[in-house]
């Protein structure tokens, strides 16, 4: 199985690049093969958590955070 890669998008979402598994308090499970991507939410304003909807944007969510 590939390796999932994360990347912090300066002042923006997590990109994560599958294959994974997302699994939300009620246990439901999404699946994201290999070769696709998703952008989860780092600044709370999302109307579709976990996921990103580019709301940071327009709330001006600044973070730039590095890998360390």
């Amino acid at each position: 199985m590939p390796d999932v890669k994360i990347v912090v998008r300066s002042s923006g979402p997590l990109r994560v690049y599958g294959p994974f598994e997302l699994e939300d308090p009620d246990g439901n499970t999404f699946t994201l093969p290999d070769g696709q991507w998703v952008s989860l939410c780092r600044c709370g304003a999302s109307n579709n958590k976990p996921y990103c909807d580019t709301s940071h944007r327009e709330c001006a969510f600044e973070a730039d955070t590095k890998a360390t």
